[in-house]
């Protein structure tokens, strides 16, 4: 079996990936405040990358051979991005930092996933999480800034 370790980490980034979408479309759905009509827009953007990042991982997965988790009891289960319920409580800067804190996990298993396919030798796989590393870097800049934050990334 070739590239059992890439295997492993794809499928945690499909549990990720999906648990990070519905984290941002929660904070999506109950966000209020004055700067609501341009970020309520942009969280749209956000979760249309995190949809193509976990359709393109999903989809290398099963060009390797591999099975994605696929019901939610999976993803629930192996996912390490904490969920909780929907509150009309928080800031929005409250909000962009929690969904920071999910790209910072995010950022760390695509370095440990651009590790593992390199070791491996799977260079396709290397090189798309690559361009998803970076693609989450700046998102994280983007959205740390735009809560007077910086990135961290090097941190």
């Amino acid at each position: 079996m070739k590239y059992p370790e890439t295997k492993k980490v794809l499928n945690q980034l499909v549990a990720d990936l999906t648990q990070m979408y519905m984290v941002v479309h929660q904070h999506h759905w109950y966000m209020r405040g004055e700067r609501f009509l341009k970020l309520h827009p942009y969280l749209d953007h956000v979760m249309d990358e995190l949809a193509d990042q976990l359709d393109q991982v999903s989809e290398r997965l099963v060009t390797l051979d591999g099975s994605p988790v696929s019901t939610l009891g999976e993803i629930v289960k192996m996912t390490k991005i904490p969920d909780e319920k929907g509150n009309w409580d928080e800031t929005i800067n409250e909000r962009y930092a929690k969904i920071i804190d999910g790209y910072h996990y995010l950022d760390k298993l695509y370095e440990k996933g651009i590790e593992v396919s390199a070791k491996e030798g799977d260079d396709s796989t290397n090189d798309m999480l690559i361009a998803f590393h970076t693609a989450v870097e700046k998102r994280i800049w983007m959205m740390s800034a735009e809560i007077g934050k910086a990135p961290e990334i090097d941190q």
